[in-house]
């Protein structure tokens, strides 16, 4: 009798109505050389796939933001393979990498990112500016995705002014305005009190989740972690295991 087939490092098949979002095998990264080399990444397998909310949770140092920085294309690996929609993006040249990240990609940053001169529809328009849509236009949409996020009353206002949770959808915005198949979240609610950091995650994901896009989450907030379809948990650079809690 033949062993099972181990297909966890199988890469996907491209047309395949189940190609993960995301596809991590063997994933390895480390900074510094010599005796100050630290190795970050250790080996990382690790899925998203389409129509899901997944979250990635383990301790401060053990590798996340470096996973969904190599992820975004932000960093390259050190060795392994990472596939975004089917597409490793280490084999682009630099501006085509750049465009596949503005393409496909949506960031929510812990921190916001907003930029202070700008009002709040001006900054959930970046993206679209940055991708040649005439500004009038870009704004006009940014407006409309933030009414939709509840901040009608407050498309005029600069960050200074918006609350914590106003500033996270603010954000939000940003990230979904150009229609991303890919967001990825880094704490968005790690600087929110529970009820709000509970409506922020109920509009990422009412407004994110949806058959043709992918949400990662990065996150140490386990009160927003029954939000999840699918929680990787990670240590020491890698991930020990996968549950599905719904």
């Amino acid at each position: 009798m033949k062993p099972p087939t181990d297909t966890r490092s199988r890469r996907p098949d491209s047309s395949s109505p189940s190609l993960p979002a995301v596809w991590c095998r063997g994933v390895e990264k480390s900074f510094g050389t010599g005796e100050a080399r630290v190795e970050v990444l250790r080996g990382v397998d690790f899925d998203a796939p389409m129509g899901k909310l997944t979250f990635l949770v383990g301790p401060s140092g053990c590798g996340k933001t470096t996973l969904i920085s190599v992820i975004a294309g932000l960093l390259d690996t050190g060795a392994g393979e990472v596939e975004v929609f089917g597409q490793n993006a280490e084999q682009l040249p630099p501006e085509d990498r750049i465009r596949f990240r503005r393409r496909h990609l949506g960031f929510v940053f812990q921190q916001y990112n907003l930029l202070p001169a700008l009002t709040a529809a001006e900054n959930a328009a970046v993206p679209l500016l940055a991708a040649g849509v005439p500004r009038r236009e870009a704004v006009e949409r940014a407006k409309a995705m933030l009414t939709r996020l509840g901040l009608g009353d407050r498309l005029d206002a600069h960050p200074r002014t918006l609350s914590g949770g106003q500033q996270q959808r603010v954000a939000l915005g940003r990230a979904l305005v150009h229609e991303p198949r890919l967001i990825i979240c880094d704490e968005p609610t790690a600087a929110l009190d529970h009820a709000t950091g509970e409506s922020v995650m109920e509009l990422l994901a009412g407004a994110a989740v949806h058959p043709e896009r992918a949400v990662i989450v990065v996150t140490h907030d386990n009160r927003v972690l029954h939000f999840a379809d699918a929680i990787a948990h990670m240590d020491d650079g890698r991930i020990t295991h996968t549950e599905t809690p719904r």
